[in-house]
Order: structure tokens, then C-alpha cells, then sequence
């Protein structure tokens, strides 16, 4: 039998369960300093800090979720746009030079 002395405590397990599947959000850090102009101004700027990296898209986009065969559609359909955008960029460049 052991001694209270060296009994260690019973330490609860706690499990936590990830329901969100996605994966983790990376990126900067966004701040927008609040100076003499204003608190309206300010709020602009960092409507436009988030939206030019993507963060509204993204909080839509992880309202519900997303199956993995449909993530995986969407992402090629994303990589074929963005291939078609560099081609299109590409020839105009090509015929402005």
C-alpha cells in the first residue's frame, strides 16, 4: 500500500475535440493605429486591410462545413482560375510589348 506521502493526485483527463476540420488560419497579424483623423477612417482601413488579405472570404467560406471531395473541387476550380488569369495577363503583356 502506498503512503499519501508519494500517492500522486488524480489529474483529470480533458479531451478537446477540433470541430472545426479546416486548417489553421495563416497570415499576419492585421493593426490599424487609430490617429487624429478618426475612428471612421481607421475602421476603412482595416475593412480594406481585411478584405485584401482575404479574411471575410474566409470566415464565409468556414460558416459550414466543407466536405473533403468538395474542398478538393473547389481548390482545383481556384487553381484553374488563377492559371487562366496568369495566361490572360501573360498575352496582354505579350502584345503591349
Amino acid at each position: 500500500m502506498t503512503t499519501p506521502e508519494t500517492q500522486t493526485p488524480a489529474t483529470p483527463t480533458v479531451t478537446t475535440v477540433d470541430r472545426n476540420q479546416y486548417e489553421p488560419v495563416q497570415g499576419r497579424p492585421l493593426e490599424v493605429k487609430v490617429d487624429d483623423r478618426g475612428v471612421e477612417r481607421a475602421i476603412r482601413k482595416l475593412r480594406r486591410l481585411m478584405a485584401s488579405e482575404g479574411v471575410l472570404r474566409e470566415i464565409k467560406r468556414r460558416r459550414h462545413y466543407e466536405k473533403p471531395s468538395v474542398k478538393s473541387k473547389r481548390k482545383l476550380r481556384e487553381a484553374e482560375r488563377r492559371r487562366k488569369r496568369r495566361e490572360r495577363k501573360k498575352q496582354h503583356m505579350d502584345a503591349r510589348a
